[in-house]
């Protein structure tokens, strides 16, 4: 595995902007909440360090991963957001369950970033077991929450870049 040894949180070599001047939704699954509460700390933390306020912040808990695109769709339908993060996390079993949920939900999620023409950021972890999820929900390849972040603080602003002609 390329990623074994490797931190994947390391944000050293990239700009990442102010995110004071943008507001943020974060729908997080309750499903596997020892994994999605570690998502959604990182997540939150980041967006904060990186100048987020907390009333910029608006987080919602939907039941599962599934329901993770009709959260962000709610959201971005009522309320004015420039991104919105999606933390979640399926764990593969003896059925094809995991195959059909990280598919729909992986689609679900474009197609709400496609249908607001806003960012919506896929941070839902898709692994073989626990162990592997707690390695990425702030363990030894870091935590994907950061990255979800990240990823919207920097498509929030090529959204407003584009919108204002700024490039």
């Amino acid at each position: 595995m390329a990623t074994q040894l490797k931190n994947l949180s390391d944000f050293s070599n990239m700009a990442i902007p102010d995110a004071g001047i943008f507001r943020f939704g974060i729908v997080v699954a309750q499903w596997n909440a020892e994994v999605t509460g570690a998502l959604y700390n990182g997540a939150y933390t980041f967006l904060t360090k990186h100048g987020a306020t907390e009333a910029n912040i608006l987080t919602i808990e939907v039941p599962g991963s599934f329901e993770l695109t009709s959260g962000a769709d709610m959201l971005l339908s009522d309320v004015d957001l420039d991104a919105v993060i999606c933390l979640g996390c399926v764990i593969k079993g003896e059925t094809p369950h995991f195959d059909y949920i990280c598919n729909a939900v992986g689609n679900g999620i474009t197609n709400v970033a496609i249908k607001h023409n806003k960012p919506v950021v896929f941070g839902v972890l898709t692994t073989l077991n626990l162990e592997q999820a707690l390695d990425r929900a702030g363990g030894k390849h870091g935590n994907k929450g950061d990255e979800a972040a990240a990823t919207a603080i920097q498509m929030a602003q090529i959204k407003r870049n584009i919108t204002y002609g700024r490039f």
